[in-house]
């Protein structure tokens, strides 16, 4: 995109909840930037998951730019099981760090985290061969590079022809019920709320439309175990937010004192329906302010 397109987008626009190629983004770090001082980003936040190698390498080039670049983390966690002892779905957390960098012990934990990731791929290729479904891990971290995920599985499967459509891969192979599901060890919802804080972060909780509790009771039962164990933001803001869910969110937030944050979740090409600080179909448009009332809820609920 020119330089030139940045005077047709809003003033002090922002986006803080982007992927790069570090995770299972398409963008690389520079490109992430360059896109952003192109359409006239005020701040970018990188969301990658379960790294900061995105923000870290991005983060000298957005200096050199003028750009202001936050430094985030999206963690995935699994809740308690429920009652009758079956796998619950993956729950996201966002990480902020808005007042320091990411403390070591948790870059340190956050290494130990991404373990978890290759020994799920690992298992994920041997179920997948047992299946009858020939591709190597070589094949598949070929276009994981960084940190490769099961975005990256489907690209194989879709390009090799066991499949017609990622989703299909994610369907018949991938998702967590699928035939060739293998379970990641993945950290408690709490604990990723305590770590996020522990290591300096503003934890909040990720596109709570994917959540698989939807109803307003439970959503609120949810909220409460987990402000008592540090939450304090909620994703009011997301490209897959209906306005109706973005009112909810946002009751949610002022009912509960949580901070609201909020971003596209832009992939680059691994979804192309979704566009770096516009969201789908343009339905997001985050001001600068969003971004300040962050900084200053955090050191608000410090202070107290």
């Amino acid at each position: 995109m020119p330089a030139s397109a940045s005077a047709s987008f809003p003033k002090l626009m922002i986006d803080l909840h982007t992927h790069t190629d570090r995770s299972d983004g398409t963008a690389s770090p520079a490109q992430l930037v360059g896109d952003a001082m192109a359409m006239g980003l005020e701040a970018l936040g990188i969301t990658d998951h379960d790294t900061l190698d995105g923000y870290d390498t991005a983060a000298p080039l957005a200096t050199e730019a003028g750009l202001e670049l936050v430094c985030g983390i999206e963690l995935s966690t699994r809740p308690d099981p429920p009652p009758d002892g079956s796998r619950p779905p993956s729950v996201h957390l966002l990480g902020y760090f808005l007042q320091a960098p990411a403390a070591p012990q948790f870059r340190e934990w956050i290494r130990g985290h991404q373990e978890s990731r290759r020994e799920r791929n690992r298992k994920l290729i041997a179920k997948l061969n047992s299946l009858g479904v020939d591709i190597s891990l070589e094949e598949v971290q070929a276009l994981g590079k960084h940190l490769t995920g099961r975005p990256h599985f489907a690209k194989v499967l879709l390009r090799k022809g066991y499949v017609k459509t990622n989703q299909e891969a994610f369907d018949r192979y991938l998702a967590d019920n699928a035939s060739a599901s293998v379970e990641r060890d993945e950290p408690e919802l709490v604990e990723g709320v305590r770590r996020i804080r522990d290591g300096g972060g503003l934890p909040s909780l990720a596109h709570p439309v994917r959540l698989p509790v939807r109803d307003r009771a439970s959503l609120e039962a949810l909220l409460g175990t987990l402000i008592d164990n540090g939450l304090q933001g909620i994703e009011v803001y997301h490209s897959e937010h209906s306005p109706e869910d973005t009112a909810l969110y946002k009751e949610l937030a002022a009912q509960f004192q949580l901070i609201e944050t909020g971003g596209s979740d832009y992939h680059g090409d691994n979804k192309p329906s979704i566009r770096l600080g516009t969201g789908k179909g343009g339905n997001l448009h985050l001001h600068y302010s969003l971004l300040e009332n962050m900084r200053r809820g955090v050191a608000e609920m410090t202070a107290r």
